[in-house]
């Protein structure tokens, strides 16, 4: 038995996985199913993570309730990643976004969860207060909230 993600996309999966396969490490495209020449469902890997993608139609839309978190090695990796999905897409907010396919992404600095796991209450409440009004995560601004609420304890 196993269970991995099944995104329902109109009619661009293939490009969407070749898209996304090339941003992340670890990633490939496993399988494409044809029917009538095109693409059907295809299927790739994120950094080792099994997905399945669907040319289903203009039927269903993806939404936000439905993310898919990557957790980056520092800012540079976040704006490139950031620069790369939103492109042809919509930031929304906290480190989140749609990209162009409708597909919704956290992009999230490793140092955020780093920072609130080894934090004093107030600190973890800094990081997230620094966190709340952003669009893209900017670690230098998370590790000045931080050290900020630790002065003042």
């Amino acid at each position: 038995m196993s269970a991995q993600p099944f995104l329902w996309i109109e009619d661009q999966a293939e490009e969407a996985a070749r898209f996304y396969v090339s941003l992340l490490p670890d990633s490939e495209i496993t399988d494409v199913e044809r029917q009538d020449g095109k693409a059907f469902v295809v299927s790739f890997t994120l950094s080792g993570v099994p997905y399945k993608a669907l040319n289903g139609g203009p039927y269903y839309k993806l939404s936000p309730a439905f993310s898919i978190m990557v957790t980056c090695d520092g800012q540079a990796e976040v704006d490139r990643l950031w620069s790369a999905l939103t492109e042809g897409g919509a930031p929304l907010q906290c480190g989140w976004l749609t990209d162009r396919f409708g597909v919704t992404w956290q992009i999230v600095p490793r140092q955020f969860f780093d920072l609130r796991s080894a934090g004093t209450p107030a600190q973890t409440k800094a990081i997230m207060d620094a966190m709340m009004p952003m669009v893209k995560l900017d670690v230098a601004a998370l590790e000045a909230a931080f050290r900020a609420a630790g002065e003042d304890a």
